[in-house]
C-alpha cells in the first residue's frame, strides 16, 4: 500500500515542481527542467523495489536508448517548425519511435549505449538551430499542470505494471519518451512561434547529459551498490552534469519579450 502511495504523489509532486519553474523562470530553462528523470527516475525506483535491482539495471539501457531516442525526437520537431506544430509532432515522434526501435536491437554493453547516448545529443544540439535564447513566459491553459500531474502518475503506473510483461529495456525506452518537453515544445509553438519551440528543444536537449548520466550511473551501481546508494550517487552525478548545462543554457545572449 506505501509504494502505491508513493507512485501516486511522488511524480505529480516533481512535474508540479519543475513546471512551476520553468514558469518562473522561463521556457529556455523549462526544457532544461523537463530533460531531467522526472518521471523515468521515478519508474526505475519502482521497477528496482517491485522486480529488483538486477532488472531495473536492465532498464537503465532502455533508458539510454530513449536518451539517444529524445535526441531523434528534439531534431526532427525542430526542423519541422516552419511547417506548423502537428507535423512538427508528429515528424519528432516518427523520429523517436524509428532510433528507439533501431537502438533497442543493438547488442551494445552498458556504455556503449551512453556512448550513443552522447554522440547522438551532441549532434542534435549541433544541428539544432540557435541563435540569440528570447526569454518569455508562456500563458498556459488553467488545465495544464492538472494534465501534467495527472500524466505523469498514470505513466509510472502503467509502466511499473507492465514492465513485467513488455520487458526491462522496453519499459526504459517507453519511460523515457519526452511527453512534457512536447508538450513545452507545443505551447511555445502555438503561442510564440518556431524560433520559441526550437530553444525549448535545445533547451531539453542540453539537460538530457545530466539525464544520459543518471541511468548510466545507476545501471553501473545499481547490482554491486545496491538500491539507496545507486539512486544517491546517479542523482549527484546528474546535478553536477546539469549545473554545467545551465550555465552553458544562460552564457547565451538573451532578449526579451513580453
Amino acid at each position: 500500500m506505501s509504494l502505491i502511495v508513493f507512485k501516486v504523489v511522488l511524480p505529480p509532486l516533481l512535474i508540479l515542481a519543475a513546471s512551476l519553474a520553468g514558469r518562473r523562470w522561463g521556457d529556455a530553462i523549462g526544457g532544461w527542467l523537463v530533460g531531467l528523470p522526472l518521471t523515468s527516475g521515478p519508474v526505475a525506483a519502482f521497477l528496482a523495489i517491485q522486480y529488483g535491482p538486477d532488472f531495473a539495471a536492465t532498464a537503465t539501457n532502455g533508458s539510454l536508448v530513449g536518451t539517444s531516442a529524445q535526441a531523434a525526437f528534439s531534431l526532427g520537431y525542430a526542423l519541422l517548425t516552419r511547417q506548423g506544430w502537428p507535423l512538427a509532432l508528429v515528424g519528432g515522434a516518427a523520429a523517436y519511435a524509428g532510433s528507439g526501435f533501431l537502438l533497442q536491437a543493438a547488442p551494445l554493453p552498458h556504455w556503449g549505449y551512453f556512448a550513443v547516448a552522447l554522440v547522438a545529443l551532441s549532434a542534435s544540439a549541433h544541428l539544432i538551430p540557435h541563435r540569440e535564447a528570447v526569454r518569455s513566459t508562456i500563458a498556459a491553459p488553467w488545465w495544464d499542470l492538472p494534465a501534467r500531474m495527472v500524466v505523469a502518475t498514470t505513466l509510472v503506473l502503467t509502466l511499473t505494471a507492465a514492465a513485467a510483461f513488455v520487458g526491462a529495456k522496453t519499459a526504459g525506452v517507453l519511460a523515457s519518451f519526452p511527453v512534457f518537453g512536447a508538450i513545452l515544445a507545443v505551447f511555445a509553438h502555438r503561442m510564440r512561434g518556431a524560433a520559441m519551440a526550437t530553444q525549448v528543444l535545445r533547451g531539453m536537449v542540453l539537460a538530457l547529459y545530466g539525464f544520459a548520466t543518471f541511468f548510466f550511473v545507476l545501471g553501473l551501481l545499481l547490482v554491486p551498490a545496491g538500491i539507496l546508494p545507486a539512486f544517491l550517487a546517479a542523482l549527484v552525478a546528474t546535478l553536477l552534469v546539469q549545473t554545467g548545462a545551465l550555465k552553458l543554457i544562460r552564457r547565451v545572449p538573451v532578449t526579451r519579450t513580453a
